[in-house]
């Protein structure tokens, strides 16, 4: 006999139908005030859609598993799937052409014209697709730790895996923060599950990546890639930081020293190590992959991160698979569906296996993700797929300010759509995908904050070493360590250098628990003519690929790069 008082058996769906989902759409779907006219004037018919402002995470994990196939792995983490689009798409990003930032805008292969006139039929595609989604997520928080600097996002999307990932790579803001959020400086209009109309003007597909900086605003159509949300917020502030506040926006990772209180920073392009070596027990962690260097010290653009999950193991990197848990969200892994344990060395799906999580995740995170002081240290990493490079160089002032500008790697399978095997490739800055402003811009401001705080700069390698890609092997991750390690702990510094013939580099001759033929690649070659074939065919490479630079730099930056007979 069931008494009134007492819950039938049948129950917890009907609750769950009637309470949670009448709840949900109580607290979430109802809009006042400025809110509903933004999204009334916008185009979006409030009476047909269900918006969910910044929702849950167990809702958004509902939601994902109910309408999106998502499943959730043995460690608690979400996992969903980008579909045919597992990487960015860089050769369908675009940017508006108009009069207020025409001017300082790097025109090219990279930033793309697209006029005001088309921007306007894709973001009405866009909205008008919302529209017949039955729920429409918004999630509203900031870009940048640091309050004098920061920005407000909104973003609108129809997946709720689209909802989580920005939740977690935004900042995310506190209910009193989200009740006075106001006016978004920022917003960006996701609706990837539909296409572009590749016969509209300038469209080169049906993938389209636009950002408009007089409207303050971007459109995605026909990608699904969640990175391409991330890249988009860092595109706004590589121009807002040095534009608008004379701050210096990097493509970088930062940890601070427990003991010392020392900064280092890492640049470097997806693949070479930057989230990685930042997730270091003995440091605390600034953030994995965008920084900015103002005048008091270095702050995240980010509340999350967003790492390579190929080959992760809980015994090379800790801090990461430790992390993914509950609220993180595993992108297209490969997973065992008998117990929901995932594959990270699976790559059927894709080489470009990523997981986003808070950055509260790390153990060691350093909350609020900003340190009023000066870097210490600037560590470039490369990946060099010849194998010529040294694991560690000491640079110069004029080399620094050259590899920052040459910004060499080599692009790893999966980081971009297309992209099977390692491709050696020159950019920019360390970032050239995502490069909004002519690169010397950002490289005088490097060039005059190293100068003015006595920035110690180091090139490490964490490519290949003993042959090219193919023949040699990867430089092992306990090296790697090892050489950072002793940069913080300044034995590097002491060390004994000898110079690395053609690219002038100083290269130590001994370090403690490095085999000397790793600190000199040329050792660890076989074949020594073969070595000097493709050191000389990479020096080739940088001179053509600096030719770009050489008219905006000093005499001294342009002899600083590789040197041949």
């Amino acid at each position: 006999m069931v008494l009134p008082h007492h819950t039938p058996y049948v129950t917890p769906q009907i609750l769950h139908r009637n309470y949670a989902q009448a709840f949900d759409t109580e607290q979430f779907g109802t809009l006042i005030g400025k809110d509903l006219e933004y999204f009334s004037q916008a185009g979006f018919e409030m009476d047909k859609i269900q918006l969910k402002r910044n929702a849950p995470v167990a809702q958004l994990y509902e939601d994902a598993i109910r309408n999106e196939g998502a499943i959730i792995s043995s460690s608690g983490a979400l996992i969903n799937f980008s579909g045919k689009k597992t990487g960015r798409s860089p050769k369908d990003k675009r940017i508006v052409y108009e009069e207020t930032s025409k001017d300082d805008i790097w025109w090219g292969s990279v930033n793309i014209k697209m006029d005001e006139h088309t921007f306007e039929i894709n973001r009405e595609r866009a909205i008008d697709y919302l529209n017949t989604r039955e729920n429409v997520y918004v999630f509203d928080g900031y870009a940048g730790w640091d309050p004098r600097y920061r920005i407000k996002v909104r973003v609108i999307c129809a997946r709720a895996y689209h909802a989580l990932f920005m939740h977690n790579m935004l900042i995310r803001p506190t209910a009193e923060q989200l009740a006075d959020f106001g006016e978004p400086d920022f917003i960006i209009y996701n609706a990837g599950q539909f296409p572009a109309n590749r016969f509209t003007k300038g469209m080169s597909s049906t993938t389209s990546v636009e950002i408009n900086f007089k409207r303050m605003e971007m459109v995605i159509l026909g990608t699904e890639y969640a990175g391409e949300m991330k890249k988009g917020v860092f595109s706004v502030m590589h121009y807002l930081q040095p534009v608008k506040f004379g701050q210096l926006s990097l493509h970088s990772s930062a940890n601070v020293g427990i003991e010392k209180n020392d900064v280092t920073l890492f640049f470097g392009l997806s693949g070479t190590g930057k989230t990685t070596l930042s997730a270091d027990p003995n440091r605390l962690l600034i953030g994995d992959d965008e920084h900015v260097w103002s005048d008091t010290g270095v702050f995240n653009i980010e509340g999350g991160c967003y790492a390579k999950c190929i080959n992760l193991s809980a015994e090379k990197e800790p801090d990461i698979f430790n992390a993914i848990r509950f609220g993180s969200i595993l992108e297209n892994v490969v997973y065992n569906p008998a117990n929901r344990v995932p594959d990270y060395d699976d790559v059927n799906i894709t080489e470009n296996t990523r997981c986003a999580y808070p950055i509260e995740h790390i153990p060691n995170a350093k909350i609020p993700c900003m340190v009023d002081r000066q870097p210490s240290n600037i560590i470039m990493l490369t990946c060099d797929a010849f194998g010529v490079l040294p694991p560690v160089s000491r640079l110069t002032p004029e080399q620094a300010s050259y590899h920052f500008l040459a910004g060499y790697t080599s692009k790893t399978p999966g980081t971009e759509d297309g992209v099977l095997e390692p491709i050696p490739t020159f950019s920019t800055c360390y970032s050239a995908p995502f490069i909004v402003l002519h690169p010397g811009r950002y490289a005088e401001m490097l060039a005059e904050r190293m100068d003015k705080h006595k920035v110690d700069c180091w090139l490490i390698n964490t490519g290949w070493t003993g042959g090219k890609f193919g023949s040699g092997k990867r430089c092992a991750l306990k090296y790697t360590r090892r050489i950072v390690d002793a940069v913080h702990s300044g034995e590097l510094a002491k060390a004994e250098f000898e110079n690395f013939g053609t690219f002038g580099l100083s290269i130590p001759t001994s370090l403690e628990g490095v085999p000397r033929e790793l600190l000199n690649p040329e050792l660890a070659w076989a074949d020594k003519e073969a070595f000097r074939k493709e050191i000389r065919k990479l020096a080739v490479m940088f001179q053509r690929a600096f030719a770009l630079y050489e008219k905006d730099v000093e005499p001294k930056v342009r002899m600083a790069g590789p040197q041949l007979d």
